[in-house]
């Protein structure tokens, strides 16, 4: 009789527990859909630069589920396809605390006390939209937000993508990432 009533215990824990994974951490956006197209208004505007046809407005970013001990936020957003597949580094953000659970439309753009800005690729601390040059094609950009243990002030301003993932990989800070990719392509 025991025996029969672990096995239900057992098996309804497991049912459980897939019950809880379909809440997994997530990241979405009101902007654009999951593989969708990323509307021109969210492309870059950068003077001199004749592939940034947009008003560079970041698009709105959302996430739930977010993992226990959770402290601060890192996001970026990258041009998977940009500089021929090497990829570019539009935004970098971290120290996003744990009670920020999205931003809204444009927020991104300028200088916020909700989040320290890195440096992208373009020498940038706020959001970059995409600016692919013409005749390559769609270029996937990919939000990325990683859920991190680190209090929101312990790191410095201005940190590269590539700087920031080593601080997050050394003592082992990132706890788990969710991810949405959006299509930008010239017009």
């Amino acid at each position: 009789m025991r025996h029969a009533i672990r096995i239900v215990v057992l098996a309804a824990t497991a049912a459980l527990g897939l019950a809880g994974a379909a809440n997994a951490f997530s990241l979405t956006s009101s902007s654009f859909k999951e593989a969708g197209p990323i509307g021109r208004q969210y492309a870059g505007d950068q003077a001199g630069n004749a592939n940034c046809l947009g008003k560079n407005v970041s698009p709105a970013l959302s996430w739930s589920d977010v993992p226990d001990g959770t402290k601060s936020f890192a996001l970026e957003m990258v041009d998977l396809e940009g500089r021929n597949g090497t990829g570019v580094n539009h935004f970098v953000a971290y120290g996003i605390p744990a009670n920020v659970m999205g931003f809204a439309e444009g927020e991104l753009s300028k200088p916020s006390p909700k989040y320290v800005g890195g440096k992208s690729t373009q020498g940038l601390a706020t959001f970059m939209g995409p600016c692919p040059p013409a005749g390559t094609g769609a270029h996937h950009y990919s939000f990325v937000l990683i859920a991190t243990d680190l209090e929101p002030a312990v790191l410095p301003p201005g940190l590269t993508r590539e700087e920031l993932m080593a601080k997050l990989v050394d003592g082992n800070h990132a706890k788990l990432a969710a991810g949405l990719t959006g299509l930008f392509a010239h017009p």
